[in-house]
């Protein structure tokens, strides 16, 4: 063991040891190995480029398309007084280049990167100069075509290979299936496939599926029965409040919680809800990702998401302390009917692309040939009603529009407000004497806000206002006023969605799409629907196994403590019974394949639970299996 790793460890840490496998991949990196590693939500990814990172002089690049998150670790990094910085989408020229100067001429350590940043020009300027010891990439699946989450900037990481070839990558996704682990390997030129894989086992997280007609009931139910921290998982917005205001009804202490609202509110609510001053988030996926609650009991999914790698990912935030926890999924078949008619709308047909692409431009007022590399301030409620669009259509249009690379859009967009002194310290100092009704926030500001006479400083006028006993509208309109008097350069924070285009416009006749990829997309995502649904209906495999061998961890044993596990341990029966049942489904099996639920109804004669049983034994004999549409077959 590298002791210099250790050391860092528990420096900056406070650990003694390191998780399983975090120690391999550290030491694979450090070694200058290209290196591929799925570690579950929650796992520890970040330490694994961290270490090795603070281990060698210059800087590991990070990119991540998560700004919220960027923002997270660079505030995490700097209270253990690390230099580390972030570029993301809505920043202006002058505050990148101060961050790629400091980047290059300074002690940074860190340079967390969205990945569109790396194609811009201004970016490949400063590049040179910047000493990278180590490219890290979060969420790396985003850069396989076939994966969940494609985002077609991803692909520009390759091209970094050209300008830091002899630079060792180090590929991080909590989910991942064989075929994307290797599309990933194979999109960052990877020579040999070095990966590492966390087990998908997590031997306290107690995974159950229940067909409920009546789902609050059953929420009701759930909360009132596991005590502790909980989130709830909702489709739409809409529902997160419902849902939210029928538990308050019944004393559960709930809040809701959307994109679609104000940053400083969403920050407040995911803060109390940290600080166990609610109990229970209802929420829609927008929440979660980079949130590290380790006490989370319940995980319950009120919707069923659209593939099993959102579902992990979203499931895995409960239990990260290792305590008993559970993973709940309720359903009904209207659930299933609505998630195999998800495909259409998810996949708009070209026309429909073409009409909302029309539509945003002309929204934004774009004239023609024009408006490449410009941000813009996008309602996206505002637009669907003027141009009498379907909400669903157009959220999953922009999807297109961005894997397409038409545009960029982000509906989760905080900038914080900055403040840069632009003048010299005698003359504010003559200033504050001239001016004494502003000198408490211009000590305030030098005070609380180291560097902020060499680059712009992120502040909260929130803080401020805490600071001198003042109002959040007082402090801007005396940051305004230094603004306009030449004190001070002042940007005050941005929080709408923004909008980026990619591309100037172009006439509706030039605008096209890759048919090809959009199919083979179109099919990889009924593919995600089908591996969903399958998992919903299965009752005879362990939940975590079903998980596990979906991404291709073929090692992992029964749980013992999901719903099917459960189960399987309350039924006992006699050798003759078993070999009865097993010629049975043998018999049935050679006529062809059939899922668990058709079998069963086949054998009615015999109880569910015993079926279920040797349908197991014959799994783990390897003389029946599930194919990739989720029906058991003989071997």
């Amino acid at each position: 063991m590298n002791q210099s790793f250790l050391s860092i460890l528990n420096q900056y840490w406070k650990f003694d040891s390191f998780r399983p496998l975090q120690q391999e991949i550290i030491e694979s990196v450090f070694n200058e190995v290209n290196t591929l590693a799925l570690m579950p939500t929650g796992g520890g990814k970040s330490l694994c480029y961290q270490i090795p990172a603070l281990a060698k002089p210059g800087i590991c690049l990070v990119v991540s398309p998560l700004i919220a998150l960027m923002k997270d670790q660079v505030a995490n990094l700097r209270k253990k007084n690390i230099t580390a910085f972030a570029i993301y989408s809505g920043m202006t020229r002058k505050e990148i280049i101060n961050i790629l100067q400091i980047a290059t001429n300074s002690n940074c350590k860190f340079l967390y990167v969205s990945p569109e940043r790396l194609e811009t020009n201004l970016f490949k300027e400063y590049l040179p100069g910047i000493h990278v010891n180590l490219i890290a990439i979060d969420e790396a699946h985003c850069i396989s075509q076939w994966g969940y989450d494609f985002r077609p900037s991803y692909l520009k990481i390759a091209e970094l290979r050209n300008e830091l070839p002899d630079v060792p990558i180090l590929a991080l996704t909590a989910s991942a299936t064989k075929e994307v682990q290797k599309d990933i390997c194979k999109q960052l030129q990877f020579k040999k496939e070095k990966i590492f894989r966390q087990s998908f086992h997590r031997p306290n997280l107690s995974y159950s599926i229940f067909n409920t007609p009546v789902k609050i009931n059953r929420l009701i139910e759930i909360l009132n029965n596991v005590s502790g921290s909980s989130i709830v998982y909702c489709r739409n917005r809409k529902r997160t409040q419902e849902i939210s205001n029928l538990l308050l009804l019944q004393n559960i202490d709930t809040d809701f919680y959307h994109a679609g609202m104000k940053q400083e509110l969403r920050n407040k609510k995911q803060e109390d809800w940290i600080q166990n001053k609610i109990r229970v988030l209802v929420c829609t996926t927008a929440f979660g990702m980079g949130i590290d609650k380790p006490d989370v009991r319940t995980v319950v999914h009120v919707d069923v998401p659209d593939s099993l790698e959102n579902y992990y990912q979203e499931a895995g935030r409960a239990g990260r302390d290792g305590k008993k926890s559970y993973a709940i999924l309720l359903y009904n078949e209207k659930d299933i009917e609505e998630l195999n008619n998800q495909v259409e709308i998810r996949f708009p047909s070209f026309a429909v692309l073409k009409k909302v692409y029309e539509s945003v431009v002309n929204y934004l007022q774009i004239p023609s040939h024009s408006g490449e590399g410009q941000y813009f301030e996008f309602d996206r409620i505002d637009f669907t009603k003027k141009f009498k669009l379907n909400t669903l259509t157009v959220f999953y249009a922009l999807k297109t529009l961005e894997q397409e690379e038409w545009l960029t859009y982000n509906e989760q967009v905080q900038i914080p407000a900055t403040v840069k002194f632009c003048t010299d310290k005698n003359y504010l100092y003559e200033f504050e004497k001239t001016t004494p009704r502003l000198e408490p926030i211009i000590k305030t500001l030098l005070r609380s806000y180291e560097g902020i006479f060499d680059y712009p400083a992120s502040i909260s006028e929130y803080f401020l206002a805490q600071q001198l006993q003042s109002t959040v509208d007082t402090i801007k309109t005396q940051l305004i006023k230094l603004n306009q008097l030449g004190i001070i350069e002042y940007a005050p924070q941005k929080d709408k969605p923004q909008l980026f285009l990619l591309r100037n416009r172009v006439p509706v006749s030039d605008f096209y799409i890759n048919t090809n990829f959009y199919r083979h997309r179109k099919e990889k995502y009924i593919d995600r629907i089908k591996n969903m649904v399958a998992f919903i209906n299965e009752t005879a495999i362990c939940r975590s196994k079903f998980i596990g061998n979906y991404f291709g961890d073929l090692k992992i044993n029964n749980c013992e403590i999901c719903d099917n596990c459960l189960r399987y341990k309350k039924t006992k029966f006699s050798k003759i019974e078993f070999e009865k049942i097993n010629s049975q489904i043998q018999l049935v099996l050679k006529t062809a394949p059939i899922s668990s639920k058709k079998l069963l109804l086949q054998l009615k004669e015999f109880k569910k639970e015993k079926i279920l049983i040797v349908i197991e034994f014959l799994q783990a004999e390897n003389k029946i299996e599930i194919d990739k549409t989720g029906l058991l077959k003989l071997k």
